[in-house]
């Protein structure tokens, strides 16, 4: 298995990297009335949360293609909402530990605390503690300070970016790390499973950096949740049921005067409505997993399902990652109804010009740097 999986890193690392979208409307498709309905650029009419009359951010910066590439993003399970000014500081955390280490051979990596729930719930980095690994959508458990430079060497490095070819990779589900002989057996190994969510959603909570940040992040995500919730697809920390979304807070991505930042990451046709029309279908209803899978099954026969299989999202031979990262800023809660509708469910941009910050689509190969 694991010579297999090196074999795909090695033709991820010569994979085509993707061209690069100019504007807005090159990089995610754009809603428009003809195609998603009169109401697609209406903001929620019922949206009874606001911001407080102090928070004011920059409306006039271009926001589009100013911000830099990555090719894998970690986040880091710590428990907390909040961290020091720079999350490298944490002493004695995995993330001090990763700021500290050779970088991973196959790209640059965005480092995030997160909120993500610690194995036993604490806050203390003296214990082990999960990663999420983006775009591969894989949870990385039991990681400490020590093992750090063998996850970057063996499993960070090895993984598919945002730059890979949308195909599936299969990741070891446990690997021991070359510790010395007297460290105990259970903290050498570090043990690898899918991320259950077809999408997340993740918003800066940092305070230290910028106040907004930590006040419009609670406020985004109660929005969120209000209209995730009907659609059976809001799912709190500690779901694990298969499907639905993930909400999460994260550390300091840049541009916090353009508070609030989004970011979302999105399977491959994620809820099987990628291409469908609103204008003609009304209010539409996503798909479970299992759904997606009998549709196409029923489409082009069991043999056509697998040929097709890098494009909904799972493959028999791994998983596929993300998809999609969009990336959003200016977000209000007012906007939460129609992310949700289109840019969660559909993929979609509804604001180009005054929230798109940029991303990638490894589907259609384009990507904003």
């Amino acid at each position: 298995m694991f010579k297999s999986f090196l074999n795909t890193a090695k033709s991820y690392a010569i994979g085509d990297s993707g061209s690069k979208a100019t504007k807005p409307e090159e990089l995610f498709p754009v809603v428009s009335k003809e195609v998603d309905g009169d109401d697609c650029d209406h903001e929620c009419a019922t949206c009874t949360i606001q911001y407080p009359r102090s928070f004011k951010i920059d409306e006039e910066d271009e926001l589009y293609g100013q911000i830099k590439g990555w090719a894998t993003h970690v986040l880091v399970a710590t428990n907390k909402t909040d961290w020091v000014h720079d999350v490298a500081d944490e002493k004695g955390s995995v993330m001090q530990a990763i700021a500290g280490a050779k970088a991973p051979a196959n790209g640059k990596l965005m480092l995030s605390a997160s909120n993500l729930p610690t194995p036993h719930g604490t806050t203390s980095y003296s214990e082990p503690t999960t990663l999420l690994l983006l775009p591969a959508f894989i949870l990385i458990e039991n990681v400490t300070p020590a093992t750090v430079p063998f996850l970057l060497e063996k499993i960070i490095s090895n993984a598919p970016t945002n730059t890979s070819p949308l195909t599936p990779f299969s990741i070891p589900p446990s690997l021991e790390a070359p510790l010395p002989e007297a460290t105990p057996a259970y903290i050498k190994e570090l043990t690898t499973r899918p991320c259950p969510h077809q999408a997340l959603i993740l918003l800066c909570s940092q305070k230290t950096r910028d106040a907004r940040c930590g006040q419009s992040a609670p406020l985004l995500r109660k929005e969120l949740q209000r209209h995730l919730q009907p659609l059976g697809l809001y799912r709190d920390l500690d779901d694990e049921r298969p499907g639905g979304v993930g909400i999460y807070f994260i550390s300091h991505v840049g541009g916090h005067k353009y508070s609030a930042n989004m970011l979302v990451y999105r399977r491959p046709k994620a809820f099987g409505l990628d291409e469908v029309k609103r204008a003609e279908e009304g209010e539409l209803k996503p798909k479970k997993p299992e759904e997606i899978k009998k549709q196409k099954a029923s489409e082009g026969g069991e043999a056509e399902q697998k040929a097709e299989g890098a494009e909904e999202g799972e493959g028999e031979d791994g998983e596929m990652g993300a998809a999609q990262c969009i990336w959003l800023a200016r977000v209000k809660p007012e906007d939460c109804e129609g992310i949700v509708k289109f840019t969660v469910l559909q993929g979609k941009v509804i604001k180009p010009q005054s929230q798109l910050r940029g991303g990638f689509d490894r589907q259609r190969k384009v990507l904003s740097w």
